[in-house]
């Protein structure tokens, strides 16, 4: 992936494939919240959905479907935002605003000094406004080697553990793909990013477990999540090929995956971060959730 191509250019994409659905009336968008917490889920996964995939609904619009679905949390809302989730009694699922970009991350030490000082600003912020989560990315290759990432990245990362182990806040390291969506990035195998984890050796270190790009870059989700969940802090679903929905259209069977994260014991969140391309695409959201509640 360029440097410029971050998940701001992805939402641009959707936009004018959402654009209509902003303009014109949604009868879904009609609809009232429920009062009822959860809204009848059966309590073994956490749901939660990225507001970047639904950017073209406001996120107070956002807010009020996902409450009316049953979702708890909105995904990559930046601390200006937070007082929107608050309104609607939603958790910041996995903050974000402290990276670079998806692109300049710890593998390379020149940018330590800008992500300490962000990470070091940030940290305190999620913890005063409730949040446990805040996300961060090793970044592209740029022809690193994968043991100079590594080293690179314990160094950083070391800077801002102690600060985030203080405040109760979980550093989490998105897998993301390089074969499709973000080339050379690199932390794109859970091998890479466990091998990490374990030199960090805290549990205030964990690994965002994006189901999509894991599928793509090395698949066997199911048996990866029963061997090593205890490195996931955080997941994130999509439809595979194409990154829309996770309905029949796609290879993944979510049901079984979701069943397997159950399993071992999972407390945090499940994200959908899927793309959606139906017609009505807040149905198409609670589809999803649906089916995820296993």
């Amino acid at each position: 992936m360029k440097p410029e191509n971050t998940r701001r250019d992805a939402m641009k994409k959707i936009l004018a494939a959402g654009a209509g659905v902003a303009l014109s009336p949604i009868s879904s968008l009609a609809s009232g919240c429920s009062d009822k917490p959860d809204n009848l889920m059966k309590g073994n996964i956490n749901h939660a959905v990225c507001r970047w995939t639904y950017s073209f609904l406001s996120l107070d619009e956002l807010c009020r479907q996902a409450k009316d679905i049953g979702i708890k949390g909105i995904d990559l809302v930046g601390p200006k935002e937070w007082d929107v989730l608050k309104k609607y009694g939603l958790d910041s699922s996995m903050c974000n605003g402290a990276e670079i970009n998806l692109v300049h991350g710890f593998n390379h030490t020149e940018y330590h000094d800008t992500l300490v000082k962000n990470y070091t600003e940030m940290i305190p912020m999620v913890a005063k406004a409730g949040y446990k989560n805040l996300i961060c990315f090793s970044g592209n290759r740029d022809g690193m080697d994968d043991e100079t990432g590594l080293k690179n990245s314990v160094e950083g990362l070391k800077k801002i553990l102690p600060l985030a182990e203080k405040h109760g806040v979980t550093i989490q390291m998105e897998l993301l793909n390089s074969r499709v969506d973000h080339k050379d990035y690199m932390c794109d195998r859970s091998a890479w990013g466990i091998e990490l984890c374990k030199r960090l050796q805290t549990p205030h270190f964990k690994l965002l477990y994006d189901i999509y790009h894991m599928q793509i870059d090395e698949g066997d989700i199911m048996r990866s999540i029963q061997n090593n969940h205890q490195y996931f802090g955080h997941y994130h679903t999509g439809g595979n090929p194409g990154r829309h929905e996770i309905d029949e259209s796609q290879e993944l069977y979510y049901p079984a995956i979701m069943k397997a994260i159950a399993a071992t014991g999972f407390k945090g969140y499940v994200a959908q971060e899927f793309i959606p391309a139906a017609a009505d695409k807040i149905a198409s959201l609670r589809k999803a959730v649906q089916l995820c509640d296993v």
